[in-house]
């Protein structure tokens, strides 16, 4: 499969395939032509490594989940690991917003959204309002 063939039916942009083959997690093969050469293999990397992302997890975290997919004498703690502590940057991330939520919602209250101009959104974004 070439790269067109292979976006279409993991349903990844070719500029995000072309990422993954640059940071590591997948290698095609090369014809003389240039061309990358995909295999099955890689439309399944492709996937997991999409559904990864899609939980949030970095980069690095998708790489080690799943170097340890690939490895079937692996320990499942040491799958559960990665995804444990995910979880707690999570959380930490919902404690953090939660205050940016509350602020941002108090200030869409109390904005009329009318035709008149007075609305405190701008004059806090400049730091002029309360």
């Amino acid at each position: 499969m070439y790269i067109g063939n292979i976006a279409q039916a993991s349903g990844l942009p070719a500029k995000t395939i072309r990422n993954d083959e640059e940071i590591g997690p997948i290698k095609p093969l090369r014809g003389a032509n240039g061309y990358r050469a995909f295999r099955e293999s890689h439309l399944h990397r492709l996937a997991f490594l999409a559904r990864a992302r899609s939980l949030g997890f970095s980069i690095e975290d998708c790489r080690a989940l799943l170097s340890l997919y690939e490895d079937r004498g692996r320990a499942s703690a040491d799958v559960k690991h990665l995804p444990h502590d995910h979880i707690g940057r999570i959380e930490w991330k919902i404690i953090e917003l939660k205050p940016v939520h509350r602020s941002l919602s108090d200030l869409v209250m109390r904005c009329h959204g009318d035709a008149n101009p007075g609305c405190p959104i701008p004059d806090n974004l400049a730091g002029t309002g309360s």
